[in-house]
């Protein structure tokens, strides 16, 4: 399916100098008069398409969001503590920056009447009962951060039914790809460093657990068709369908990377969820969202940048 691309809107991605944030400036720079708001404490402004304006300022801030927001038409909700350890070790300011951020934009946005588009994410749903997961499943996030995810897409959701926001939340599954921060020790760039040096490739545990691996730009994609679709109010997942063990995922790995590296497993992270895998029909048949990058074509196409 052909991308749909907003135009000539006054658009604002918070967290638009983070992963995520920063590939969709890319795509929206182009057409829009984009600003991105990030305080800059993981984001690096040098990755932000020349065409936005960036401004530093804290999602906690509210008056730093209504003056980022003022005019705004559309704003893409990227901004969070994205790890699940800090969120572990300071809930506190997970919940601030998460659920109050949230409460923070979707505030501002009522008074500019601007569709938001949230990243949420699978966290929401903790330890699954069953594979693939659908949006109705049950939610139980084991962690601080997948709490505040889940309070910031309820908030998100209640706000299109008490105020008329228009507003779609993603629940994203397991991104990778270029520009991702290797500090919150995401595991595809993990290993891609470990087989590129030629060190030991570590699977926590046995290697049996299952993820759902989506490219960043499928993620651009689904955040696009959200921009513009009449089902707001929805939360939608944000995957491939598709999963694999994380002990096939060490192995892709070190054969795109053409490394020798052996595959050595090291303790199960406490808490590690054991199986996780999205259902995406809802988003295939109410965004026509439709996953493009297959794992081997997205690791391949980031080990040739290096």
């Amino acid at each position: 399916m052909k991308r749909t691309t907003p135009s000539d809107q006054t658009v604002l991605v918070t967290g638009g100098a983070g992963f995520v944030g920063s590939h969709l400036v890319d795509a929206l720079a182009p057409d829009n008069d984009v600003r991105v708001l990030d305080d800059l404490s993981s984001g690096d402004p040098t990755k932000v398409d020349d065409r936005a304006t960036v401004i530093e300022g804290d999602v906690r801030d509210p008056d730093a969001v209504r003056e980022a927001m003022a005019g705004a038409d559309l704003v893409f909700h990227e901004a969070a503590l994205v790890s699940v350890e800090q969120s572990v070790e300071n809930p506190q300011e997970s919940h601030a920056v998460t659920t109050g951020g949230t409460l923070t934009v979707l505030d501002a946005a009522r008074d500019e009447d601007a569709r938001v588009v949230l990243a949420s994410s699978a966290a929401v749903y903790g330890h699954p009962e069953s594979v693939p997961v659908q949006e109705s499943d049950r939610k139980t996030p084991t962690s601080p951060y997948g709490i505040d995810k889940l309070a910031a897409d309820q908030y998100a959701r209640r706000f299109s039914e008490l105020y008329g926001l228009e507003t779609v939340a993603l629940r994203y599954f397991n991104i990778y790809g270029p520009r991702q921060n290797p500090e919150y020790s995401a595991v595809v760039s993990v290993f891609e460093d470990q087989a590129l040096a030629g060190d030991p490739i570590t699977v926590e545990g046995d290697g049996s657990q299952t993820r759902d691996f989506v490219h960043v730009d499928d993620v651009v994609q689904a955040n696009l068709l959200a921009a513009e679709t009449d089902r707001v109010g929805e939360a939608f997942n944000v995957g491939t369908g598709e999963s694999v063990t994380i002990r096939e995922l060490a192995e892709t790995v070190r054969d795109v990377a053409g490394s020798d590296s052996d595959i050595v497993h090291t303790d199960p992270r406490p808490g590690d969820i054991d199986h996780s895998e999205a259902d995406v029909s809802k988003a295939r048949q109410q965004l026509g969202y439709e996953p493009t990058v297959s794992l081997r074509d997205g690791l391949e196409s980031l080990l040739d940048r290096n």
